[in-house]
């Protein structure tokens, strides 16, 4: 029969155990793929699909979703066809 010994690691606070320091605060956290998404659709002229697809790398399935969920947020989303081309405006929650 082997015997085998576990030892418990030292732990330590969650910057050291990711292996650095903490960052500093003033380093601004880089705005989501979905707050892009709604400053494009705030915009006066707001935005197509294509628009928004370019911005965050989406599928047009997956777009369409998250402004599912920005309406969900309290967006009020609207849309236009003209030319053949819809656009999308939203106003932001009070």
């Amino acid at each position: 029969m082997n015997s085998t010994t576990r030892t418990s690691k030292s732990r330590g606070s969650s910057s050291e155990a990711k292996g650095g320091a903490a960052k500093p605060a003033t380093e601004a956290k880089a705005p989501s793929k979905q707050d892009s998404l709604a400053a494009l659709l705030v915009r006066d002229e707001g935005a197509t699909l294509e628009q928004m697809i370019a911005a965050t790398g989406w599928l047009p399935h997956t777009t369409r979703a998250a402004m599912t969920g920005l309406r969900k947020k309290g967006y009020v989303i609207d849309s236009d066809k003209v030319d053949g081309v819809r656009t999308y405006r939203a106003l932001a929650p009070q």
